[in-house]
């Protein structure tokens, strides 16, 4: 177990060297040979030692080097939500004088559980992990690693583990509701259910809605919108004799539905209403004001960054999942029907 205040003493007796021995291998200076150093360094992790500069940043809450981890996979135009979050929490941590260091996690890495060298090199203080990434790897580097880690718009199954996320569930709940509100009663869902749990989550949303109103979800109408082995998009196979709704996973695919609905000649809203979720879409993409459920993206970074400090600082407090809310934004893509 780790020992409050160690000293560089307390080292230098646990490996029966000298203090500045110790000193001149934590400090990176000759002197040391390379294998006594990693094994001062490995008794330092392990015993708990913080340097001068670790507890000043401590004692003020700042000078905290942060990691942002981010799957190549999710910093396309069809993730810019993603770099959103990214500058919010880089602001949120220059007001905390703190430093954000971005990494990009490939699938190839991920396969291999791959550490990243935000880690394996020391880089960073703690990490925030935007989006899912495959194969349990964000699990395994929390379990693997003795730093604060935090993720940012996905939860995995150890529920222990900081975590900040929308409320994806409520808010496609109210999309749904605004369209059943506007006369609609058959509704369709576009998102691979499988990708990703905010999809998933978000789905659940829907079809509570529609239980509630006594509405069928009818799986034909649940449309993929990617490759689940590669996360690309594919096209969105709308059904001939479709619904007069479609609630869609995030404002991009819902955009992607637009323009593809419109290649087909089917008019939005007047043919056919769409719905997406987030409030934020790439520049270009959409010639229509799209109507949403707006992600509060400040307060998601701001609450990711006080959790992340909070850890860093040696503070007791809640662990586990926690929700921000947003509110609907209504705009040009939905039609109200006659009853």
């Amino acid at each position: 177990m780790a020992k409050a205040n160690v000293k560089m003493a307390d080292i230098a007796q646990a490996l029966g060297v000298s203090t500045v021995a110790v000193s001149k291998a934590l400090a990176g200076q000759k002197g040391v040979s390379e294998e006594l150093r990693e094994r001062i360094k490995r008794t330092a992790e392990e015993m708990g030692y913080r340097s001068p500069k670790v507890l000043r940043q401590v004692k003020y809450k700042s000078g905290f080097n942060i990691g942002v981890l981010i799957c190549e996979r999710y910093v396309g135009t069809s993730e810019a939500f993603y770099w959103k979050l990214y500058q919010e929490l880089t602001a949120q941590a220059m007001k905390r004088d703190c430093f954000v260091l971005l990494e990009l996690l490939t699938e190839t890495d991920m396969n291999r559980m791959q550490m990243p060298k935000l880690v394996t090199e020391n880089k960073a203080d703690g990490v925030i992990i935007i989006g899912k990434p495959a194969n349990h790897y964000a699990s395994i580097l929390r379990k693997n690693w003795n730093r604060p880690v935090l993720y940012l718009d996905f939860y995995e199954d150890d529920l222990d583990a900081d975590a900040v996320i929308s409320n994806g569930f409520f808010g496609m709940y109210a999309l749904t509701n605004y369209l059943y509100e506007c006369g609609h009663r058959k509704i369709g869902y576009v998102g691979t259910l499988s990708a990703t749990d905010s999809i998933a989550d978000r789905y659940f949303g829907f079809c509570k809605s529609m239980m509630s109103h006594g509405l069928s979800v009818r799986p034909e109408w649940v449309l993929d919108d990617r490759d689940l082995e590669t996360g690309m998009d594919v096209p969105i196979a709308f059904p001939e004799d479709g619904p007069t709704a479609y609630v869609c996973n995030c404002d991009y695919h819902a955009a992607r539905a637009v323009r593809e609905l419109q290649e087909k000649g089917i008019r939005v809203p007047e043919d056919v209403s769409i719905v997406g979720f987030d409030d934020y879409i790439y520049p270009g993409l959409c010639d229509k004001g799209i109507t949403t459920y707006s992600a509060n993206v400040p307060e998601m970074a701001s609450v990711a960054m006080r959790m992340m400090i909070a850890r860093l600082s040696g503070e007791a407090g809640r662990t586990g999942l926690q929700v921000t809310d947003g509110e609907l934004v209504i705009r040009d893509t939905v039609r109200k029907l006659d009853l």
